[in-house]
């Protein structure tokens, strides 16, 4: 039965898939009905930044969220018919107006050029678009990461303006001239041009007065969600922030996709992976290697026979919210070999030989790593293991690139989400407001857990980022104790994300302290641990 009722499903959506309405009849329909996106998104189960996608003409619906789509569209059609049509005839089966508009009312129609003619989207054989490097879209120049399936940038589906030659204006019949006036000018008729279209700005500058009332809008769902669980737990500040972190994920999901309004980048319709990002199981990782800093300095120990030298644990606030200040690929990942997919615009994956690392008295930019040989990292630690065999550090050789998986990138791709997060973090901080600070906490740190291939979030797949993101913050963490050093402390310990352990002078003269994303503060103890403590000399 089960069966049936799957193969039923399959093809109802078929059927209704087949007519799809063009984006403005659905923005039409759901408009009629009085519905907002937000209320259209949690009835097909999805973000409210995909219903404006499909609405806009940006992305076409995809499952799990297109056969609920449909459906709704379709009783939406019935309920609301579109004007001088049948209601299910016009939108599901393409059958024409019954009372065409008479041919003088409507507009010439545009003249797309030869070059653009016949072109379709490039898919790959799940049907979703394929994506490459950013660049200009051939019919209209807004940029977009989709293709042709000649290779050249076009939206998908395209959804856009078409690009056309300017229309002759209406003849103008004018006055005679007077006997006595002197002949008018010639003027000779336009030469054609080329159909290239001109690029124009890929998204229009906000006014600031404009960001700011978005962010305060954002800033009032995030202190909504606090008032409301506070409510509902009845002044139990634990239950309160149980259910929180238990909402943590759909809600950083909602808020990201409402900074991303205006983007036209579907970060759903991910581009396909190759095989060294994907798990071989649900236990097993997949190929990339993170760099995870997990370093003691083997001249400090707390065994020395002489412990008399104070060791002050330094606690680095927020490091995945900092991280997500990263450059992410955007495009279709494509294959390179040597240098070639190594570029300061590029990210993704590389595989790597890297060179010794002769220093004792730092962290290893590749974490605690014991096999030897060729591993895949991000382009995050790449960027790091450079930086440091360049002339500034000098610290190793620059390692071999073997291969690469990379696109075109961005670095912003995040950003507009990780400063509401900054600033909503720090209002908490303000207010001695734990609950807020903790559900904060919990939506960055879940974002980027669940990024990847899990369970908990169905929205975006995308490990290739979340690699990218654990690994930016681990190079950070590397650069804290490389700042250190060069300051003329010792580092006798760098852990996770945020344990930096430093001795031999001020650290304050090196770092800010305080609870800011950019400032460091004493390690609070739990006790097993404490923010200071003492250690020796190993054979001094």
């Amino acid at each position: 039965m089960s069966e049936d009722v799957s193969i039923e499903s399959l093809l109802e959506e078929a059927r209704l898939a087949a007519s799809l309405p063009p984006p403005q009849e659905r923005l039409r329909l759901r408009e009629a009905a009085g519905l907002t996106r937000a209320q259209v998104a949690a009835a097909v189960g999805v973000a409210r930044g995909t219903v404006q996608n499909w609405e806009s003409g940006a992305s076409t619906p995809v499952p799990p969220g297109r056969l609920p789509y449909l459906r709704l569209l379709k009783g939406l059609a019935e309920i609301h018919p579109a004007p001088a049509q049948n209601p299910v005839e016009a939108l599901f089966t393409g059958a024409p107006p019954s009372t065409p508009e008479p041919p003088s009312a409507a507009p010439p129609a545009p003249v797309v050029p030869a070059a653009f003619t016949g072109l379709d989207t490039l898919r790959g054989p799940d049907g979703r678009a394929i994506e490459g490097d950013p660049g200009p879209c051939v019919r209209c120049g807004v940029e977009t990461t989709y293709q042709s399936t000649d290779g050249r940038p076009l939206h998908s589906g395209a959804m856009c303006q078409p690009a056309t030659t300017t229309p002759p204006a209406p003849a103008v019949t004018a006055p005679a001239p007077a006997a006595d006036a002197a002949p008018a000018p010639v003027v000779a008729a336009p030469v054609a041009v080329s159909p290239v279209p001109a690029r124009v700005p890929t998204r229009p500058q906000r006014r600031s007065k404009s960001a700011e009332r978005a962010e305060a809008d954002l800033m009032s769902l995030i202190r909504g969600a606090v008032e409301h669980e506070a409510e509902r737990a009845g002044g139990d500040e634990d239950a309160a922030l149980k259910a929180l972190i238990g909402r943590a994920i759909p809600d950083v999901m909602h808020l990201f996709n409402e900074t991303r309004a205006t983007a036209r980048y579907e970060y759903t319709a991910y581009p396909a992976l190759p095989d060294i990002l994907h798990k071989p199981s649900k236990k097993d990782p997949d190929q990339i290697w993170e760099a995870r800093p997990a370093y003691n300095n083997p001249a400090y120990s707390l065994r020395a026979p002489l412990l008399d030298l104070q060791v002050t644990a330094l606690d680095v606030n927020a490091a995945y919210l900092s991280a997500l200040k990263v450059w992410l690929p955007i495009g279709r990942l494509e294959h390179t070999t040597g240098m070639d997919g190594v570029g300061p615009k590029r990210s993704g994956v590389h595989l790597i030989t890297p060179a010794d690392w002769a220093h004792p008295h730092l962290p290893n930019p590749l974490g605690d790593r014991d096999e030897p040989g060729a591993l895949w990292i991000t382009d995050a630690t790449l960027r790091l293991l450079l930086r440091l065999s360049g002339p500034k550090w000098g610290l190793t050789e620059a390692p071999t690139v073997h291969e690469s998986w990379t696109s075109g990138a961005t670095e912003n791709f995040l950003d507009a989400l990780r400063k509401l997060l900054v600033a909503a973090r720090s209002e908490a901080i303000e207010a001695g407001d734990r609950l807020t600070l903790e559900y904060v906490k919990a939506m960055y740190s879940k974002f980027v857990s669940t990024m990847g291939e899990s369970v908990h979030n169905r929205e975006m797949v995308r490990p290739d980022w979340m690699h990218n993101i654990h690994s930016q913050a681990y190079a950070l963490h590397c650069g804290r104790a490389y700042k250190a050093h060069q300051a003329g402390l010792d580092v006798v310990a760098l852990k996770h994300t945020d344990e930096l352990h430093v001795t031999g002078g001020d650290w304050r003269q090196v770092f800010t302290e305080g609870r800011g994303v950019s400032e460091l503060k004493i390690k609070q103890g739990d006790g097993k641990t404490s923010g200071e403590y003492l250690v020796g000399k190993v054979g001094g």
